[in-house]
């Protein structure tokens, strides 16, 4: 299905918890209001069905650190029986990640892992994050052991922070056979001043890459993002700030940790309560015309001059 932008749903991009155990300084939290509730594994993949059955094909499964929940072997485990899924793939810090974990979570359908290290100098990493360096290597040496690849580490670039540290980011993805994503700082979930103090414009960082690259590709269906090919490794850069081309690519529509539709990571308007159609007993059919009325209705947050409305 579509929404009016004609902007195709197919990614469904699914917290099922806001614990963590860092506390990363530019953390956004999936732009979610505070809550405890969680979803149970088969109310998570009920949903998944109903979003599955609209042309979803591409799951990915956030938080908060997904892995502080001892069930998402489980939770794998009933999305990955849902049929139509393409895709499916978690985003971590790593170190919680062990070898037998990283096997188990590939044995319940598990394909790919995003890792997020912001900086490989630990000092750095510690400063931004709170956590150990060392953990989230050997997560990412465990990711690399079970085969869950491609493996992408995502990197958020901060003025001042760690914008140095792009080249060792680079040669790290690389010894990793890795993809490195470098992502732009988002005005949500942190204070005024800290935006105003880190932002930093990717267009210097992206141009340097550009020269390096022996090829570029689009991601069609991932808000048309450029992929960077340098030798050994690929280079995503995301830019969303006031990028209205990058709204108007986008396939993506997200599912709170307490079960409500988010139609866009910068706005709480609209929130769809699909937890509570599920636990009134309401039917797949409620559930997927909630689902619809909703994602039909969805507007890009950074709208042109020249686009439609």
């Amino acid at each position: 299905m579509r929404d009016s932008y004609g902007r195709p749903f197919l990614n469904l991009r699914v917290s099922i918890t806001q614990r963590c155990n860092l506390n990363c300084s530019y953390c956004h939290g999936e732009g979610q209001l505070k809550s405890s509730l969680e979803m149970s594994p088969q109310e998570i993949a009920e949903i998944v069905r109903a979003a599955a059955e609209l042309g979803a094909n591409r799951i990915k499964i956030t938080g908060g650190e997904p892995l502080v929940r001892s069930d998402v072997p489980l939770i794998l485990r009933q999305i990955s029986s849902v049929p139509y899924i393409k895709d499916l793939s978690l985003v971590t810090n790593g170190t919680l990640l062990t070898d037998e974990l990283a096997e188990e979570l590939k044995r319940e359908g598990l394909r790919r892992l995003n890792i997020n290290i912001p900086s490989i100098e630990p000092k750095t990493y510690a400063r931004l994050t709170g956590g150990d360096l060392s953990k989230a290597i050997r997560g990412v040496e465990a990711a690399k052991k079970a085969g869950l690849y491609p493996i992408k580490i995502n990197m958020v670039a901060l003025a001042g922070q760690n914008e140095a540290h792009v080249d060792s980011m680079i040669e790290f993805a690389r010894a990793n056979k890795a993809i490195l994503q470098i992502i732009e700082l988002e005005p949500l979930h942190i204070h005024h001043d800290y935006y105003r103090e880190h932002h930093l414009d990717l267009e210097n960082i992206e141009r340097k890459i550009a020269d390096s690259a022996k090829r570029v590709k689009s991601r069609e269906h991932m808000q048309g993002r450029k992929i960077y090919s340098l030798p050994g490794v690929d280079v995503e850069i995301v830019r969303p700030v006031e990028n209205t081309g990058f709204c108007l690519h986008c396939t993506r529509v997200r599912l709170t940790s307490d079960g409500r539709l988010k139609l866009c990571l910068m706005t709480n308007d609209a929130l769809v309560d699909l937890l509570i159609i599920l636990r009134s007993r309401g039917t797949a059919n409620e559930l997927r015309a909630a689902m619809t009325e909703a994602i039909k209705a969805r507007k890009p947050f950074y709208v042109g001059a020249s686009d439609p409305c």
